[in-house]
């Protein structure tokens, strides 16, 4: 059991290690067009700078293929060579279906095994020269292909509705649990539909007059890159080296509102990594909805300072919600270390 965790873990950290610098790249190009554009009501305003646009439509583009590649190089990682083809279909479908990244990686995982498997069918020696470059691929993503969007992505599309109505209903009720249950969305899967749902909703709410539900939205979204970034500021003996350069980059992306930052951490190791994320950005939402904080662009970060009521409570919520999440992940990577050198 020990040892196939152990292969679990290296599976994920493979993809995870090609992913980082599509996620720091596009991170990176999107937060600084959306820096400089002006925040109006409906958010960043592209219309009288086609440079910025240009910068963000390039940001994207990376921030698509982020997805594909994780999923590809976690098949890659189990299966070599014939595991990309359907590993970069799987990771480009949980875009498509807005599985996000745990989708991404339930694809890489299903289309390496799918992989292993054709692999050990008995084929008449004619057939065997053909069998990587042909009969695997087409095999293995069809599997791969059929599960994502009959298994996965219908499912999604009506938990994304269960969620939007379960929130309305929560919003009649106290402030305080939907401030927790709109952080915890927000954090769990960092840009998959969960976390959209939180964001839509908050968003839809702007138009409706309720400011608070997207404040404690925009407080939540920053606090788990931030919180990642500073957990490898404060203990870097705990990080690899491309976690820390990762964790730069997870800064920028958090002062500019951008959850995926936080992904080369949590893709890595799920199990650990996200309930810290979700401690934090909990925090962060709870505060804010105590303080009142409003927010009239459906955006997050410090980029929204100027349209935040109530601005030092929100700037309280993200340092709170950021050292949380810090403090989280430094206990449990200690932990972790301890004892991984006790068992050595």
């Amino acid at each position: 059991m020990k040892e196939a965790l152990l292969k679990l873990r290296q599976y994920l950290l493979n993809g995870v290690s090609f992913s980082i610098p599509f996620i720091a790249c596009g991170g990176i190009l999107i937060a600084t067009a959306i820096a400089f554009a002006p925040m109006t009501p409906a958010g960043p305003d592209f219309s009288q700078s086609p440079t910025l646009k240009l910068i963000m439509d390039i940001g994207v583009a990376s921030f698509t293929l982020m997805l594909p590649v994780l999923a590809g190089y976690i098949a890659y990682a189990m299966a070599s060579k014939p595991g990309l083809v359907p590993g970069f279909i799987g990771g480009y479908l949980a875009g498509t279906t807005n599985a996000g990244f745990l989708g991404a990686i339930v694809a890489g995982l299903l289309a390496g095994w799918m992989v292993n498997l054709v692999k050990k069918a008995p084929v008449p020696a004619a057939i065997r020269p053909i069998m990587p470059i042909l009969v695997i691929p087409i095999i293995s993503s069809l599997v791969v292909g059929v599960v994502m969007l009959l298994v996965v992505g219908q499912p999604i599309a009506a938990f994304m509705v269960f969620l939007g109505e379960g929130l309305r209903s929560l919003q009649q009720g106290n402030a305080v649990v939907l401030a927790l249950v709109l952080g915890t969305m927000v954090a769990f899967d960092m840009g998959g539909p969960i976390n959209k749902a939180a964001f839509f909703f908050g968003a839809a709410m702007i138009k409706e007059g309720n400011l608070a539900v997207m404040g404690c939205v925009a407080a939540a979204i920053c606090t788990p890159p931030l919180g990642a970034a500073l957990a490898t500021f404060l203990r870097r003996s705990l990080w690899t080296e491309e976690q820390r350069e990762a964790g730069k980059a997870a800064a920028a992306m958090g002062l500019i509102g951008i959850t995926e930052g936080a992904i080369p951490f949590a893709a890595g190791d799920p199990l650990r990594v996200i309930p810290c994320l979700v401690a934090g950005s909990a925090t962060a939402s709870v505060i804010a909805m105590l303080g009142g904080v409003g927010n009239h662009a459906p955006h997050g970060g410090l980029i929204v300072l100027p349209v935040i009521d109530h601005r030092w409570v929100y700037f309280l919520a993200i340092v709170a919600g950021a050292l949380v999440t810090a403090l989280a992940l430094i206990f449990v990577k200690t932990l972790a270390a301890r004892k991984t050198a006790t068992a050595a």
